[in-house]
């Protein structure tokens, strides 16, 4: 992080934040019987993990089936960059026919992202619903309708503006932040 970031969410409030999402998906669906939650590669699967061991530790949920979901070539604008892709590895060794689906990604902008893993996730099954959860909301930039089920907070960000989500194991050091575009 340099000197033109602003610290968006101290790690109190963002851990704060995480208890919250923990709770709402406890009271939609108690037992998670029929519920697998998806992180979304590359950075929702840093939200999943720390969602099923607080499901785990403090909730007294015994089994959350999980799984973590490469969208890169499901994007509708991946052929479009002039960057090289590198996709990451689909860890989906769960069954999602008939189950409720809550594909979680950390910050929610355009809605490709969530587009291409609606599309993905047909590659695995046909759920009974698919619900979104987002830690972050960056509502006036969004190309599709596409709208969060499960939200942490929204922020609001100039065009070109990046929000970015800094994730640790040691909670104390994570935090969610703004860079500003220096152009």
């Amino acid at each position: 992080m340099d000197k033109a970031s602003k610290i968006l969410l101290s790690p109190q409030k963002l851990d704060v934040i995480v208890q919250r999402l923990a709770c709402q998906l406890l009271e939609n669906h108690l037992d998670f019987k029929n519920v697998v939650l998806i992180g979304l590669q590359p950075r929702g699967i840093y939200l999943l993990d720390r969602l099923c061991a607080l499901l785990r530790s403090e909730h007294g949920i015994k089994s959350v089936e999980s799984g973590y979901l490469d969208t890169t070539f499901f994007r509708d604008d991946f052929r479009r960059t002039h960057k090289i892709l590198t996709a990451q590895p689909n860890e989906m060794n769960i069954q999602i026919e008939g189950k409720a689906v809550v594909l979680i990604d950390d910050v929610l902008f355009t809605g490709r992202s969530i587009r291409a893993a609606l599309t993905a996730i047909d590659s695995y099954g046909r759920p009974s619903a698919v619900e979104l959860m987002v830690l972050i909301d960056r509502r006036f930039s969004r190309h599709l309708p596409i709208q969060p089920d499960y939200l942490g907070a929204q922020i609001d960000a100039l065009e070109g503006d990046k929000v970015r989500v800094k994730w640790s194991d040691n909670k104390t050091e994570c935090l969610v932040y703004l860079e500003k575009n220096e152009a």
